[in-house]
């Protein structure tokens, strides 16, 4: 009776290959050996003080009417405040109504433009290393995901590479487009590498997806961590891709509050239904008290936008001496860090590394989820295997490299330098 019921209630055949997350995984290994955990991706310190305030102000407020439902595809003053923002950003006038969802988190804005859009056996293009739901939800779809990795390119003369010298091969990508792509997905900046797509490159896409009539959802969540002089550029701003570009946000990036778990899609109304057919069908609304507290803080920010006090502004300003602070303590200890042009994350190479760790003490298929279980355990840092965000002909690119968040405290990242430089030394955890 027991194999009659596993049988017929085993898992259905489009979750095939998602059973095994990464950060199911690595939470539980973090849990059990209690390391300092750099691995996953949220800063370890309050978020903006007038942010967490306002909520307070939100929850205790006379207006019971804020704790109950509200619109199903945004909470009103919410997308008026975010039409009014990227009506700004993108130098086009944004429909609150019809051109604005919000959704729980950018992981369902990502759902629902994926299952909104991609049918059975469509293709979708996946740029690697990948944002890891990527993959699985196109499958959900019914769809057919094509992978292209960003390769490192030679970097002679340089100290050390940075997330620029990470390129697409643009025969590669040319080669993929064809009459069964419906969608690609693009992620600027990037996570886990910190690129920044140039203007040259973005273009170069663009005109792939005009020429072949396919649909850009561009993940965004990133897009105020950028670090100077490099600029974010928003595809849909591009001739010619607003009628075919969705793009996608975070609260939780953007306000430093990724428990929040409030995202957000813009695009044309004709696009934008789809989305909300998928949303409207699955969770319908999302949390009205979190929503309103959002949109205040937008409202907040706009008032200030171009200056230096804009939390959108001055968050890469803060970020930046972290993230020179882990290159020079990777560098320092043998590692070559990649120096991200955006984002908190940072890969580096540890094979310099590698006579220094004993990898057969791991039992994983890819050297890189070797190294960084070995390193949790023995050394008490835990990093994120970057091989999880590829495809599996393309895994072993990634085998020589960690990931890295270095939005901590200070205190941390100090900690970080002195546990690998005590391992380093030989008098680090192992030798206790």
């Amino acid at each position: 009776m027991s194999s009659e019921i596993d049988q017929k209630f085993k898992l259905p055949a489009r979750y095939a290959g998602s059973e095994k997350s990464v950060w199911v995984e690595y939470i539980q290994l973090a849990l059990e050996h209690k390391p300092l955990n750099l691995g996953q991706g949220f800063p370890d310190y309050p978020p903006p003080r007038y942010v967490t305030d306002t909520l307070a102000e939100v929850a205790n407020s006379d207006n019971c009417l804020i704790h109950q439902y509200t619109r199903g595809f945004g909470h009103p003053r919410l997308v008026a405040a975010i039409a009014k923002l990227y009506s700004k950003l993108i130098g086009r006038e944004i429909n609150p109504q019809t051109e604005v969802l919000t959704t729980l988190g950018a992981y369902e804005a990502l759902f629902s433009s994926i299952i909104g859009h991609v049918d059975v056996g469509d293709e979708v293009i996946i740029i690697e290393p990948f944002f890891d739901c990527y993959e699985p939800m196109v499958k959900t779809a019914g769809g057919v995901p094509r992978f292209i990795p960003l390769r490192l390119k030679e970097t002679k003369g340089k100290t050390l590479p940075t997330s620029a010298d990470w390129v697409l091969d643009k025969q590669e990508l040319e080669g993929l487009f064809n009459t069964k792509t419906k969608m690609i997905i693009l992620n600027t900046p990037h996570n886990p590498l910190g690129k920044v797509f140039s203007r040259e490159e973005l273009e170069f896409i663009a005109d792939l997806c005009k020429k072949w009539n396919v649909l850009c959802v561009s993940d965004e969540v990133y897009e105020w961590i950028v670090y100077k002089p490099n600029k974010h550029i928003r595809i849909a701003t591009l001739p010619g891709m607003w009628e075919r570009t969705i793009t996608i946000g975070s609260a939780g990036k953007t306000f430093s509050v990724t428990g929040w778990k409030l995202g957000w899609a813009y695009g044309p109304a004709n696009l934008m239904v789809n989305l909300q057919m998928v949303h409207q069908n699955c969770v319908y609304t999302g949390n009205t008290p979190i929503q309103e507290t959002t949109a205040i803080s937008f409202e907040k920010e706009l008032t200030r936008l171009d200056s230096d006090e804009c939390y959108f502004n001055s968050i890469s300003e803060e970020l930046v001496s972290k993230r020179d602070y882990m290159a020079k303590f990777l560098t320092d200890v043998g590692m070559q860090p990649t120096i991200p042009e955006g984002g908190y994350f940072m890969i580096a190479d540890w094979s310099p590394l590698e006579s220094q760790v004993n990898l057969n003490s791991e039992k994983d298929k890819y050297k890189d989820y070797r190294f960084t279980k070995w390193m949790t355990k023995n050394v008490g840092l835990q990093g994120i295997p970057p091989s999880a965000f590829y495809s599996v002909p393309h895994k072993p690119l990634a085998e020589n490299f960690v990931r890295y968040c270095f939005f901590k405290k200070d205190e941390n990242l100090q900690k970080a330098e002195e546990i690998l430089n005590q391992w380093k030394s030989g008098k680090g955890k192992m030798a206790n």
